[in-house]
């Protein structure tokens, strides 16, 4: 097997046994870019000569002794994460030039932590998609079949990391954008509690919806990724300073006793056939690992989309006016004046899909119309909070679909914004109540497309979800594929 197909704790236990170095690791990852990246196109910008740096003062620090949890590991980083000295771009034309002068938080956890950066991934622009397909620099594949979406918003963390052009990535999730392409791509993807992680360098879509969140192999890794990832950050005013526990010993544990709750609504008509037998045969083997899986009900789920595209937008709204041609980024030239400067650079830095939730938000907090639609949406999102705190009180985890559907062909639903919309149905209520979720693989379609399944837990619970998650990866034994590509 090559190393670019291991896991970071085997690739751990690799390095601190003598067998690899750093640097044939981060070789072993570019030698698989440059063999698959033209077809795929998961990277934005790749930073090898940086990697290959790196890789070499990490295998100093190995034969020193000093030996860190992602030492020697590629990462690849959500081009939404900002990092000093090197463009940033949220997969926008307006941000083509974006250096940002500081690095996220999250970026630096990871250096501290000993990680190589590989590139910056492809995306959604502004993450505003549920295909990644609106990018600015144009659609990822999914490496299962090229012909099909990856998932979005960041479709390029996960494409990264199912091809081996990486061993772990960095996304972010709104409504859904970690788990659904997780799902759709084969791997492992967490959206952690809100305040869980910090969001400061997190290029905004919004606010309140946001958290960032690994893509690994396994569940282990994940673990490994939450224990650098999560803290309080003092710089980041909606982190939250709660006790953090080391994710790893969650691993192994069985869920014997343990109640799950199946909610009625996310079972509903137009789920593929294939979706819901997987689904089906990952509650019996729960079952068998001693869980106990209880009926329950969300009745608040059917608002969810509704809620979801007032709030998001409206927020989107509020933080893409920063995009204005005058502090950063793209400038419009042969202007007249300030007002057209405004108004083009705007009309020739965004696309389609992020001008159409621009114009939904603000409209939804214009005059006159904010209490019929922002108001009412966060009054609904507070009944949608409570559906969840109400059914944890009769389960331990929660267990649904990712996807209703596997992986759709590229340019099947551009033509139907309300179509593309309701790929995230499973996902946006959890951003609604800011509760942790997880997707794992649960199977494969008779034509060879990976099928997610998402276990959801209280505020602060991942060490639930990493704790079933082991346990059913463990129990399932499911086929392990890799893409052909």
């Amino acid at each position: 097997m090559e190393l670019n197909q291991l896991t970071i704790h085997e690739l751990q236990e690799k390095i601190k046994n003598g067998e690899v170095s750093a640097l044939q690791i981060t070789e072993s990852v570019f030698s698989r870019i440059d063999a698959v990246e033209e077809r795929v196109h998961c990277y934005i910008r790749l930073m090898k000569e940086e990697a290959l740096h790196a890789a070499s003062k990490a295998d100093d620090d190995i034969k020193k002794g000093d030996i860190k949890p992602l030492t020697g590991i590629p990462i690849a980083l959500k081009d939404i994460v900002c990092t000093k000295g090197i463009v940033t771009t949220c997969g926008s034309h307006i941000l083509h030039n974006f250096v940002p002068p500081y690095s996220a938080t999250v970026v630096e956890k990871l250096t501290a932590a000993g990680a190589i950066y590989v590139g910056k991934t492809n995306m959604d622009e502004f993450a505003m998609g549920s295909s990644t397909e609106t990018s600015w620099f144009g659609p990822t594949r999914n490496p299962w079949d090229l012909e099909r979406i990856p998932g979005g918003s960041s479709g390029g963390s996960a494409t990264a990391v199912a091809a081996d052009e990486c061993i772990a990535s960095i996304g972010s999730d709104t409504g859904g954008s970690i788990r659904q392409p997780a799902a759709l791509c084969g791997i492992v993807g967490m959206k952690p509690t809100y305040g869980r992680v910090s969001r400061f360098g997190l290029i905004a879509f919004a606010s309140s919806l946001d958290q960032i969140g690994p893509f690994t192999k396994d569940v282990e890794d994940c673990a490994i990724m939450m224990n650098i990832l999560a803290g309080y950050d003092p710089k980041e005013s909606t982190s939250v300073n709660a006790e953090v526990p080391d994710y790893r010993q969650f691993i192994g544990r069985d869920i014997k006793g343990w109640k799950i709750g199946i909610p009625k609504e996310y079972f509903i008509e137009g789920i593929d056939p294939e979706v819901t037998a997987a689904i089906k045969k990952a509650i019996t083997v729960i079952e068998q690992g001693g869980g106990q899986c209880v009926n329950i009900t969300l009745p608040h789920t059917q608002y969810c989309v509704a809620t979801y595209y007032i709030i998001a937008p409206a927020e989107a709204s509020s933080n893409l006016a920063r995009y204005d041609g005058v502090r950063y980024g793209l400038r419009a030239a042969d202007v007249r004046d300030l007002l057209e400067m405004y108004r083009t650079t705007r009309m020739e830095g965004f696309g389609a899909e992020v001008k159409r939730r621009i114009m939904i938000g603000t409209y939804a907090l214009s005059a006159g119309y904010y209490d019929a639609y922002y108001k009412k949406a966060s009054q609904v999102r507070a009944l949608i909070k409570r559906d969840f705190d109400e059914a944890f009180k009769t389960c331990d985890v929660i267990l649904t679909p990712t996807s209703p559907t596997p992986a759709f062909k590229i340019g099947e639903k551009t033509d139907d914004p309300l179509q593309m919309y309701l790929s995230d149905i499973f996902t946006i209520s959890t951003n609604l109540a800011g509760i942790p979720g997880i997707s794992i693989p649960c199977g494969f379609t008779s034509g060879g497309l990976p099928i997610g399944m998402q276990f959801l837990a209280g505020h602060f619970e991942e060490g639930k979800l990493i704790q079933i998650a082991s346990a059913y990866e463990k129990n399932a034994k499911n086929e392990k594929r890799r893409p052909a590509l």
